[in-house]
């Protein structure tokens, strides 16, 4: 069965780091907004060459992050639930609900008050929806989801960025736990309904625990270098090709091993704001 066949990608016109709003991001680095274009274009020449079918529309006017489309909300045939962002990203949000309605899709909206970052931190694996806790989405919007969208839901919690102390760290920017794993996307993947690629390093042992108990998919385990370093679990799957990091080795040979295709545009720039390949496409199938 073939996934991820029709994505939305936006565009890098006001891609930047201005606001440090998670643990990758450095605002004392400068984005180079022509490489990052040139990556995103790599990014969709490589989705389409898999044989996926790319919406494109112009970026939020002015949002730093809005090429990261994958945080806008989660899709399930023509429903999405809409995500609700960061103090720096809220100004994405009805933008992203404006281009989702035209698209055809019923919008719901999660409780007020609560925090979602989309398919960024919920990734569908056939009927299971492995959803993130607390960094950018509240525990409370788990069970919504599960009904809203008919998803069999596991929760999962992956580990904070601590200081010298050992003290979870919180972004100065968005008052929120901050964690090298922020979005669920960072840390784990969707390869096909049957086969899923994670970092067990980045989740608590509880975590890892439902993780491991899940007897009906098959399962590659991705170390934590490649996880973090090298963003080996921020890809697009269509079950046969995978678009990925060419900063992954051990992941790639996994992945050749199993029969599938890789594809592995080099991304620098789109890294410094967070994101990689799976953050800048939004599953609308």
């Amino acid at each position: 069965m073939l996934i991820n066949q029709k994505v939305l990608m936006s565009g890098v016109d006001y891609f930047n780091d201005g606001f440090a709003i998670n643990a990758y991001m450095d605002d004392s680095v400068p984005v180079d907004v022509e490489q990052a274009q040139t990556e995103h274009q790599a990014i969709r020449h490589a989705l389409e060459d898999a044989g996926v079918e790319v919406v494109q529309v112009k970026p939020p006017h002015g949002c730093q992050d809005g090429v990261y489309t994958a945080n806008w909300g989660l899709c399930r045939g023509d429903t999405v639930v809409l995500s609700a962002l960061p103090n720096k990203r809220q100004a994405e949000e009805p933008y992203a609900a404006d281009v989702l309605s035209r698209l055809g899709k019923r919008l719901v909206y999660v409780p007020k008050g609560l925090k979602f970052s989309g398919q960024g931190d919920a990734l569908a694996c056939s009927d299971y929806l492995f959803i993130g806790s607390n960094y950018r989405t509240d525990t409370a919007v788990h069970d919504f989801l599960g009904k809203e969208l008919g998803f069999r839901v596991i929760s999962l919690q992956t580990v904070p960025t601590t200081d010298s102390k050992g003290q979870p760290v919180i972004n100065a920017v968005t008052g929120w736990p901050d964690s090298f794993f922020y979005d669920i996307d960072l840390a784990l993947a969707v390869i096909s309904p049957q086969l899923i690629a994670w970092c067990p390093e980045a989740f608590t042992p509880e975590s890892q625990a439902k993780i491991h108990a899940i007897n009906d998919l098959e399962k590659i385990e991705v170390s934590y270098d490649e996880a973090v370093k090298g963003f080996a679990c921020n890809l697009v799957s269509t079950g046969e090709t995978v678009i990925m990091s060419a900063n992954a080795p051990e992941l790639k040979k996994a992945l050749e091993t199993r029969g599938l295709k890789t594809i592995t545009p080099q991304i620098s720039e789109l890294a410094k704001g967070g994101g990689y390949i799976r953050c800048t496409t939004l599953t609308l199938d």
